[in-house]
């Protein structure tokens, strides 16, 4: 079972479990940064909650989740069509304003991460802004169905040097806002760089 078979199989538990958590303080830093009437893209959206505040900051938001029964859940509770696409598929180019992609990425191995980020640094404007959170640890590998990548300073840094297309502009730790897990995350906002 891969993670979107676990986020299909769970779909209504984990729907159940995240719809009513707040992303806020996270979700402002990443609006403070877009223009007006951005066009961002919720990548993994999950519940859809972080469409439904982004959509009312102004923003114009695509969600798209790899999961059918998630993207399901999603259209209902943002009544928006979700897009049902997995980050290996996508084919945008210079499309977004800004990407959110709330802990979305620690589901790749070391061996696929670069090509997800190279799919969403394409779809970003000049100038876009992407945000995206990994847990903070040292699990690489399968944990209760589901696939976890987590990062130390040193292998996020890492990664992100892996890209000279890219301004880091902000990254901080924050513990997870669920009351019954202690995990700390990695929180990065990151500026696609214009072309010279």
């Amino acid at each position: 079972m891969d993670s979107i078979e676990y986020y299909d199989r769970y779909a209504v538990p984990y729907y159940e479990e995240t719809v009513d958590l707040s992303m806020e303080d996270q979700l402002k830093r990443f609006v403070e940064l877009l223009p007006e009437s951005a066009d961002v893209l919720d990548l993994g959206c999950g519940s859809g909650r972080d469409t439904v505040f982004l959509e009312d900051e102004g923003c114009v938001v695509t969600p798209m989740d790899g999961s059918e029964k998630m993207c399901n859940l999603a259209s209902i509770h943002t009544g928006k069509d979700v897009l049902h696409l997995r980050i290996e598929e996508m084919e945008f180019s210079n499309v977004f304003h800004g990407i959110w992609a709330c802990a979305v990425l620690g589901h790749f191995p070391p061996e696929e991460i670069h090509g997800a980020m190279e799919r969403i640094l394409a779809a970003l404007k000049e100038d876009g802004i992407l945000y995206f959170s990994v847990k903070k640890g040292d699990r690489k590998g399968r944990f209760n169905g589901r696939y976890f990548c987590d990062y130390n300073r040193e292998s996020l840094n890492a990664l992100l040097d892996a890209f000279p297309n890219i301004q880091v502009l902000d990254i901080w730790k924050t513990s997870d806002i669920r009351e019954d897990r202690n995990n700390k995350w990695f929180n990065v906002l990151l500026k696609k760089r214009r072309e010279k």
